[in-house]
């Protein structure tokens, strides 16, 4: 590797970063006037034009915010957490192609399953076990939360720490069920691999129906978004894990579930939507390389396959908050009876029915399709199966009094 390789992929290491935390700041900016506007409010207006700069006003304040930390606190784990909380949230993009801009300026390597001669700028690394070291590094996160609330040293901490273990760990294997549904389906473990192989419309959404149901709750769930927020419902645990940090160590946990929520949502087009694929792009490609070479070519591609993911991104961005303004919060008992009796039970079903339909049927648009029937009838089946929601509040008119009292 020579010196040009290292000074780009530290240039790379570096943008990405600094575009992935700015979009934390703004993504909040988006959530809460998307909120406002779901529920008849106003939002955030205030600061600079149309509140556009309430993101930097924050920033602001939380670092001149007074920094307290308890007396009985384990400080040197109570100090580490939040980083172990943020640092797997930035280093899971590693390995998720954004876009596909080859230096190597020929735009038709980004469609090469084997990458040949292709140098992808628009993507740090791609690992021959990209899916494994996503896998890896998400089981990592819980360990942030956990040690937040038992180096805090109180008894609401403590207990939201041990809800985020034990969800966590719950929806992880439905979430790996998901994800290595995908990884059978088009046998590799590369996440540049598993793109070019949905070339076209055949997006990975179709043969995983299934997958993508499970994947995108099982996610939510795993970035504790609502309404799988059970770590922190302040009506219990009055803030929960986070609630002896303020200042910007606050800043941070928050930092991290936003980064984890563009992350899911990138990992979501890259898996069931055909990562930065487009219909006409490579139309687009081949007309720009005739008319004006490879080297304009390679680079209008490259700008507009970076539009395009950016754009699936945010529409699932979108989802989430829209979500989280439509749906209460689980209680804690259906949270983990979703997780173990449904989730896992289905994601393992999905495996089986994907094995057994790739090796008897091999022609993958055939098979493809065959999946996606499946999987249909399968959710709908599941709806029409779902318990009906028990009511074990008693309420006070229901009280039967003994006579006389």
């Amino acid at each position: 590797m020579d010196w040009l390789t290292i000074l780009i992929i530290v240039i790379q290491c570096f943008v990405i970063t600094l575009a992935v935390t700015t979009a934390f700041a703004y993504l909040t900016l988006f959530e809460r006037r998307l909120l406002a506007r779901l529920q008849n409010r106003v939002g955030p207006n205030r600061a600079g034009p149309a509140g556009f700069l309430q993101p930097a006003a924050d920033a602001v304040k939380l670092f001149f915010k007074e920094d307290i930390v308890p007396a009985l606190a384990d400080k040197p784990v109570y100090l580490l957490a939040p980083a172990l909380a943020v640092i797997p949230a930035l280093i899971i993009w590693a390995v998720i192609p954004f876009g596909c801009l080859n230096l190597n300026w020929d735009y038709q390597a980004c469609y090469d399953p084997n990458r040949t001669n292709l140098w992808n700028i628009l993507q740090i690394t791609d690992l021959n076990i990209g899916v494994l070291y996503i896998l890896a590094i998400t089981s990592i996160g819980v360990y942030g939360i956990t040690l937040a609330g038992w180096a805090s040293n109180n008894k609401y901490s403590m207990l939201g720490g041990i809800r985020s273990s034990a969800q966590l760990i719950s929806y992880e294997l439905a979430l790996g069920c998901a994800v290595l549904s995908v990884v059978m389906t088009y046998g590799t473990l590369s996440t540049h691999e598993i793109i070019a192989q949905q070339r076209g419309w055949l997006w990975g959404v179709i043969p995983q129906l299934l997958g993508f149901f499970l994947y995108m709750i099982a996610a939510t769930a795993e970035v504790v978004r609502a309404p799988f927020d059970l770590v922190e419902a302040e009506q219990e645990l009055t803030g929960g894990y986070n609630t002896e940090y303020g200042s910007m160590k606050f800043a941070l946990f928050f930092m991290a579930e936003y980064i984890k929520l563009i992350a899911v949502s990138a990992l979501t087009v890259t898996f069931f939507f055909g990562g930065w694929h487009f219909p006409g792009l490579d139309i687009l490609g081949r007309e720009v390389t005739a008319l004006a070479g490879p080297v304009a070519g390679s680079i209008v591609f490259g700008i507009v396959s970076l539009g395009s993911f950016l754009l699936k991104v945010v529409v699932f961005l979108f989802i989430s908050v829209w979500i989280r303004a439509s749906w209460p919060r689980l209680r804690y008992d259906r949270l983990m009876d979703l997780g173990w009796k449904w989730l896992l039970p289905l994601g393992l079903l999905n495996l089986a029915y994907t094995a057994v339909v790739i090796v008897l049927i091999p022609d993958r648009v055939v098979h493809s399709w065959v999946l996606f029937g499946l999987g249909a009838l399968t959710i709908a089946i599941g709806f029409n199966r779902t318990p009906k929601p028990v009511d074990n509040v008693t309420l006070v008119g229901d009280i039967q009094l003994p006579h006389g009292n």
